[in-house]
């Protein structure tokens, strides 16, 4: 394989090399961040038997070459952009900045939670675990599996404490990960999550009945009372503290001698931002993490359906764009109080709105006649089914626009369905076909009857929608856009 005619190709594709600001590469993908996106090929990258796939995402835009190719070809890439090797990190930092303020503060969420969620997802799944061991009649008739086989009743229990681990100690992931990204060290991150779950605070689950019976205890410093309260599967207040500790931190470190730095600045760090923390940003985010959880389960539950749908229906449009990545944070407020909520509605809704992207990616394997084209559309098919929308997003449904609108009527459809039978999810995981062992047993069926609704809404509505000329509907867009400017330079 000839890497360097492919780079010299790939790098006329996109606009040249001064069209180029920053590249680097993963795996599969050459990543890259481009001063102008609109001056890309896409028929030309498109026709290039190299190339597996593109799509653009958080300031990226990302050509799919495969494992081996990618980095013999970005060896030769950079030679000719004349730019410098670059990591991951620097990439998504230049990439961040062509970003707008919504959507630089949701991938701000995304880049905290995605490196912890690899332990909710773990521990929620051990919560789906003990739920197969303890549910009635799933294996044998009027009894659960603990019951008819007393034997394991033990390793039933020790499942159920280790599921609870990552929601209990919520705060010390978070910060860790929340104080690395905002600059500051994330040990002392760790130790602020710590302080706002110690053993010695009212735990944040007892509160509510604590603070209804008057026994609420205080710190009392000069006459001033500070509630002694914990903050337990909580998720705004430790994102705020990390911010204000990360900052605090910054700051007395550039004004404090050498000398005394490593004594000094972590001492009054974690004094200022616990007092801070439990005096005044504690209080006011744990109510504004209850408004917005409580005004999305609002919605779920006046509404039913018809919330269901309208979350199901916008879902796809909004992993576009990334925002779906602020959900993470309700979902683990939701499943962080699971005795109260029940669960999570939101991870079935994101498994419908999957299914209903594989679905449209399915149907396109048996419209598309392009051999390319119908290849990308099978392999992304089964990797939607499997919780990874990506390639069948931004590959295939996208690109021909219509399977992407069947998706998103396919996904509101099927999402009103298992609204109106109240479908939670007592984990999160892989919200697809995995999907079934982080549902609450007794909505499993519904959950899978809800898959088969997306599967075939989606499908019949790809195939009438394949029936219409959408190039017409191009070429006026074109022509109105070009009559635009023809009007504008006359105006001027």
């Amino acid at each position: 394989m000839d890497y360097k005619k492919i780079a010299e190709e790939l790098l006329t594709d996109i606009g040249g090399k001064d069209n180029v600001q920053a590249a680097t590469h993963c795996a599969t993908r050459l990543r890259l961040v481009l001063r102008d996106e609109s001056k890309v090929d896409q028929a030309g990258l498109d026709a290039r038997d190299e190339v597996k796939g593109t799509f653009s995402t958080a300031g990226q835009y990302q050509i799919i070459l495969g494992s081996g190719t990618v980095n013999e070809v970005y060896k030769e890439f950079i030679k000719m952009a004349g730019i410098d090797a670059m990591s991951k990190e620097e990439v998504k930092t230049a990439g961040t900045q062509k970003l707008n303020p919504i959507q630089q503060g949701v991938k701000l969420l995304s880049d905290i939670f995605v490196p912890i969620i690899p332990a909710i997802v773990a521990c929620g799944l051990m919560m789906g675990l003990n739920n197969v061991f303890t549910a009635q009649d799933l294996f044998v008739t009027g009894k659960s599996l603990i019951e008819a086989y007393p034997a394991i009743e033990g390793f039933a229990a020790m499942i159920n404490t280790f599921s609870n681990a990552a929601y209990v100690f919520l705060p010390v992931l978070i910060g860790f990960s929340a104080t690395q990204k905002f600059g500051g060290n994330p040990y002392l991150g760790a130790v602020l999550g710590m302080l706002m779950v110690h053993p010695d605070l009212v735990n944040a689950y007892n509160y509510p009945a604590v603070l209804a019976a008057g026994e609420v205890p205080f710190w009392n410093i000069f006459g001033f009372e500070i509630a002694k309260v914990g903050y337990q599967g909580t998720v705004l207040p430790i994102l705020f503290a990390a911010f204000i500790l990360a900052k605090i931190e910054t700051f007395l470190h550039k004004r404090v001698h050498t000398s005394l730095d490593n004594l000094i600045t972590p001492l009054f760090a974690i004094i200022i931002t616990g007092f801070l923390t439990f005096t005044l940003v504690g209080p006011l985010t744990r109510t504004l993490g209850d408004v917005m959880t409580n005004s999305l389960v609002w919605l779920y539950d006046t509404t039913g359906a018809i919330g269901g749908a309208i979350i199901g229906f916008f879902y796809a449009p909004l992993v576009v764009t990334g925002m779906h990545h602020s959900f993470i944070a309700v979902e683990t407020q939701l499943l962080a109080d699971i005795a109260k909520t029940g669960g999570t509605f939101i991870f079935p809704i994101a498994a419908m709105s999957n299914v209903a992207q594989g679905a449209a990616a399915l149907a396109m394997f048996f419209i598309i006649k392009e051999q390319k084209a119908k290849s990308l559309a099978s392999a992304s098919a089964i990797s939607a089914y499997l919780g990874i929308t990506e390639p069948a997003m931004f590959g295939i449904n996208l690109k021909y626009r219509y399977p992407f609108y069947a998706a998103m009527i396919g996904s509101g459809v099927s999402s009103a369905f298992i609204s109106f039978f109240k479908v939670k999810a007592i984990a999160m995981g892989a919200a697809g076909l995995p999907g079934v062992i982080s549902i609450k047993q007794e909505d499993l069926w519904v959950y899978v009857l809800g898959m088969l609704i997306a599967t075939l809404t989606t499908v019949s509505m790809t195939y009438v929608f394949s029936k219409r000329d959408w190039t017409k509907d191009e070429a006026k867009k074109r022509n109105a856009e070009q009559a635009h400017s023809t009007l504008n330079k006359e105006t001027l």
